[in-house]
């Protein structure tokens, strides 16, 4: 992918531009001396020479500022990893703060108008109907199956493997993996991501990364609407991958609608979010056309493939680190199932109960002191709709881009405490070894206030299936012991390259 670092000549003309927007920003606040604004960190261009490792590096400038601003030519970008702040813009003040017209336009192409991507009345509308889905018996059933199933294929894969001794890349077994889950929860179709059987789905799947990656640099390039209008660079790839996508989800939604015509008594029947989307549409015929039914389903892709897939890739990281939180999971999974006994990996997936998963509080630590280090959106943008000023005293103007930051916040020191940078599970127990929750502004891996994460306790269910079924057969390290891992700079928080490990049986 072509990258803006490539472009000497327009980053030097940015260069200028944010020199007079920082002077002449100087001169219109002149009048204002009574309001504090956040102090300058760097600009945009200091982000762009660091996209790489961006969060890192926003993680360094949290610690010398709490809050800060970075300068473009169109309006600040303000940073903040207070929690007091990150309350006021998520459930305080939050009809000031949104996605605004700015955020939407750079992720339209691939988000469109999900509920990741709009304010009022569609917002309202999506989580309304999404909400009353997610509170069903009948998803959760369905949904769990699912998970159990595909876990159980997953855990035949590496089995093999482990056999034969051979490395596996578990970063792209996860990510094929919950691919196929989400799409058999979401759509009701089965996509052979994680057999290999579909070319299709595996285009797909590619063309997805491409454009999260691409949608996030737009955020830095100011020339990226020249660039689609022009159809060159990476506009005209941006465009060739949402063709793919498009082509593969109107596929979808053409062949559900279909069975839906033929037998609409027995489609009434059916669990999966596509088809509850589409008796709704039956209610209301000018609620959904076809594009709102493929950009809320790929708002549903991205929540529940991307950040899942990337949290139990990392958790799988983490514990071939700290070999002892691995066995403790290990012991605590297997008590809460089996017990002394030994049974198959289908008669295990079955072992795995609302009950079972339930007890397995250590196992949820794991998870969540994962999404503390490694969250799946590690920086989330809202628009201030009117100027403002946060309880941290300084002012934000109509028009800033506010971001809260949750990777930053994971690594805070003044949050979490001296060891803030280790991966340590335990810090989320009692006395008693049951689970203790923080403040959802503090630990912001699933937003909070109005906007919290719909599919929380949905996304936790997964992990933990797929963890248990993991970790009761197989043991893992790393393939070489030495090695590190990095991460894409995507909207998600992706691992940059695969994850090898050496899987053996446990038995």
């Amino acid at each position: 992918m072509e990258s803006p670092l490539g472009q000497p000549a327009l980053l030097a003309l940015l260069l200028v531009l944010l020199l007079a927007l920082y002077y002449l920003a100087r001169l219109r606040r002149g009048g204002s001396k009574h309001r504090k604004y956040p102090p300058v960190a760097g600009t945009m261009i200091h982000q762009l020479l660091n996209i790489g490792r961006l969060v890192d590096y926003q993680t360094e400038l949290s610690r010398r500022y709490r809050t800060f601003r970075m300068l473009t030519p169109t309006c600040n970008y303000v940073y903040t990893v207070e929690p007091a702040n990150v309350e006021y813009i998520l459930k305080t003040h939050f009809a000031n703060y949104g996605k605004g017209v700015m955020t939407h336009d750079v992720l339209e192409d691939l988000l469109g108008d999900g509920i990741f991507n709009v304010d009022g009345a569609k917002w309202r509308h999506q989580r309304k109907v999404a909400s009353l889905e997610f509170s069903t018996r009948m998803l959760r059933d369905f949904s769990s199956a699912v998970f159990r199933d595909t876990a159980t294929e997953l855990a035949g894969i590496v089995d093999a493997a482990a056999r034969a001794q051979e490395r596996v890349d578990m970063q792209d077994l996860l990510m094929r993996s919950t691919l196929d889950s989400i799409f058999k929860v979401a759509f009701g179709v089965n996509l052979g991501s994680l057999s290999g059987a579909s070319e299709k789905s595996a285009a797909f799947a590619k063309a997805f990364d491409d454009a999260s990656e691409r949608v996030l640099y737009r955020f830095f390039d100011l020339f990226w609407k020249i660039k689609r209008i022009l159809n060159i660079s990476s506009e005209a790839a941006m465009k060739r991958s949402v063709r793919i996508i498009d082509d593969f989800v109107y596929a979808v939604i053409d062949k559900k609608i279909e069975q839906m015509g033929k037998d609409q008594q027995e489609f009434a029947k059916k669990e999966d979010i596509l088809s509850r989307f589409l008796l709704e549409r039956e209610r209301d015929p000018d609620c959904f056309d076809k594009k709102y039914l493929r950009d809320i389903i790929l708002n549903f892709v991205i929540a529940g493939r991307d950040t899942t897939s990337g949290t139990v890739s990392w958790f799988l990281y983490a514990i071939c680190r700290h070999e002892r939180v691995q066995e403790r999971i290990a012991r605590e999974v297997r008590a809460a199932t089996t017990g002394d006994g030994d049974v198959g990996i289908h008669e295990f997936a079955a072992c795995l109960t609302e009950e079972a998963i339930s007890k397995m509080q250590y196992l949820h630590a794991a998870l969540t002191e994962t999404l503390r280090l490694y969250p799946g959106v590690p920086i989330d943008v809202k628009y201030c709709f009117s100027d403002d000023t946060l309880p941290d005293g300084y002012a934000v103007k109509k028009g800033d881009m506010v971001n809260y930051q949750p990777y930053p916040m994971g690594r805070m020191k003044f949050l979490w405490g001296e060891d803030a940078e280790e991966f340590r599970p335990e810090r989320w127990l009692g006395d008693d070894g049951v689970f203790v929750p923080e403040s959802s502004f503090k630990f912001t891996a699933f937003q909070a206030g109005p906007r919290i994460c719909l599919g929380k306790e949905f996304a936790y269910r997964q992990m933990k299936i797929f963890a248990a079924v993991l970790l009761y057969f197989f043991k893992f390290e790393m393939w070489d012991r030495n090695a590190t891992v990095g991460y894409r700079p995507t909207l998600t928080l992706k691992m940059d390259g695969p994850l090898y490990v050496r899987a053996s049986l446990r038995r």
